[in-house]
């Protein structure tokens, strides 16, 4: 079975949605990286490493599994997850509107914007500080690209969503994301497994600096 079979029936075939250099500038998919490059295997995705990198692995905690990696970065959060995708159209495009509906239920609000990446959206989100206290708002960006059988999207918080020279630091780190889809056919919007990196000499424990190599 492929991963067009297990698409449901559908009148709109969504173009995909991504830069036109992406094959080359990335995110990668694995095909397309360099093999002898060191990275962080974390499943779903790899990382390259870099001075000033920190990771996070956010974990749900009912099962316990990896479901996004969060970067710490030039004053910046990145956090990304890939899901698969169909080989011949994109998710981008519809994920947007889910995600703006999203936000304005939260009683946030959204503008979309041509970014380095194509269409994304920045929100202004309500976070409540508890009882008695005044609620705030924070900026993200909510980037997204459509690769070859998976979509990968970021978002992007801290300096990166409000000052432009620190947004091309964490932009360049997306660009840096590989993505290793795998073969095995998965329903369009699944999420790819990510898992925690090997520990000691071969990758760095969860938590700590990914620096250079």
């Amino acid at each position: 079975m492929t991963d067009e079979e297990l698409l449901p029936d559908a009148d709109d075939i969504q173009p995909k949605s991504a830069p036109e250099d992406r094959d080359i500038n990335g995110p990668l998919d694995v095909s397309e990286a360099n093999a002898v490059r060191p990275y962080v295997d974390l499943g779903g995705v790899k990382i390259v490493p870099r001075e000033g990198l920190h990771l996070r692995l956010e974990v749900e905690e009912a099962t316990k599994r990896v479901v996004a990696v969060g970067l710490d970065y030039a004053g910046s959060t990145l956090q990304v997850q890939p899901f698969a995708a169909p080989r011949s159209s994109g998710l981008w495009h519809e994920i947007r509107a889910q995600i703006v509906e999203q936000i304005q239920k939260q009683g946030g609000q959204t503008r979309e914007v041509d970014g380095p990446f194509g269409p994304e959206l920045v929100a202004t989100i309500p976070v409540s500080a508890g009882a008695g206290t005044p609620q705030t708002t924070r900026i993200a960006r909510f980037i997204g690209v459509d690769g070859p059988r998976w979509f990968l999207r970021g978002v992007i918080a801290g300096e990166g969503a409000v000052n432009p020279d620190a947004a091309a630091a964490v932009e360049d780190l997306f660009r840096s994301v590989v993505v290793v889809r795998g073969n095995t056919p998965m329903p369009p919007r699944d999420l790819i497994p990510l898992h925690v990196p090997a520990g000691g000499p071969a990758g760095p424990q969860v938590g700590a600096p990914i620096t250079g190599v």
